[in-house]
């Protein structure tokens, strides 16, 4: 095994597929933690469908570079489900069910009226659970993923405090200066880029536990915001590239197998946050 693991590390493509899923899974990472304890889980949900919509609608113009529609549409909703779901008529659970179905459902039926593939069914299976285009990734999108996460690292940094204001106590966040719609919006418009990026790595239907299952881990042992996230970023960084690893070993969608490796994962942070809890 170390000898064909060694063999397959030695082709660029497979390097190229751990570094950008390395990358998506240290980035998903960083904002779970404000996801779940703001309540928001579903919003990587709501975007993931609504750039699932988008990349039938790219589809059928036939786009060559169908991020600089993806992308853009999908920050745009994010923006919006963050506007509706501040609306006191429509909840924000509401809100993002309401996208997430109808993105959902129109992307589909686009993609049944215009599409001219071959393999409609493929298609719509490899974008809905993740494809083998993340083994197929050129130089350009490896450095354009490096690119973005690194903006979103840096994002994520530099307005550290502010996040943590908010995801805890808006209120109070408001009362001493924060500007809490300008905050909510900068995490909207990052988790949206997010979302955008890990569409190849795991699929639209899987996103939501790439985000969520490590800071749901790192809670069941660590308590403070700091602890709980620095440790979901490595465990999410250490599952995603043993499911990319794993995957290509046995031969298994990548996908799928990151999120069962993040799921086991979970199971063995509960365990032992049981445990210390006695």
């Amino acid at each position: 095994m170390i000898a064909k693991l060694s063999l397959y590390l030695s082709y660029p493509f497979v390097r190229y597929a751990l570094i950008v899923g390395i990358l998506i899974a240290l980035c998903s990472s960083l904002l779970g933690v404000t996801l779940v304890l703001k309540r928001f889980s579903f919003i990587g949900d709501g975007l993931s469908h609504v750039a699932f919509g988008a990349i039938s609608v790219a589809s059928v113009l036939n786009l060559t570079n169908q991020m600089l529609f993806v992308l853009p549409a999908t920050v745009l909703c994010a923006v919006l489900l963050l506007r509706t779901g501040s609306n006191t008529r429509i909840r924000g659970d509401a809100a993002i069910a309401m996208v997430s179905v109808g993105a959902l459902a129109a992307g589909y039926l686009l993609m049944n009226l215009f599409s001219t593939s071959t393999n409609l069914s493929g298609d719509v299976c490899s974008t809905l659970f993740g494809s083998t285009s993340i083994l197929t990734l050129t130089r350009q999108e490896v450095w354009l993923c490096i690119a973005l996460s690194l903006a979103v690292v840096v994002t994520f940094v530099l307005f550290y405090n502010r996040i943590f204001a908010v995801t805890f106590d808006e209120t109070f966040a408001a009362a001493v200066g924060t500007r809490v719609d300008a905050c909510n919006l900068l995490i909207a418009v990052v988790i949206a880029v997010i979302i955008v990026l890990a569409m190849n790595l795991v699929g639209s239907l899987l996103i939501s536990a790439l985000v969520i299952f490590p800071a749901l881990s790192a809670m069941r042992v660590f308590k403070s915001f700091l602890s709980v996230t620095l440790c979901s970023a490595l465990l999410s960084v250490f599952c995603a590239g043993s499911g990319i690893l794993v995957s290509i070993l046995a031969e298994t969608p990548v996908g799928s197998t990151i999120v069962m490796i993040d799921i086991a994962a979970f199971a063995v942070f509960a365990l032992t946050g049981h445990f210390l809890g006695d």
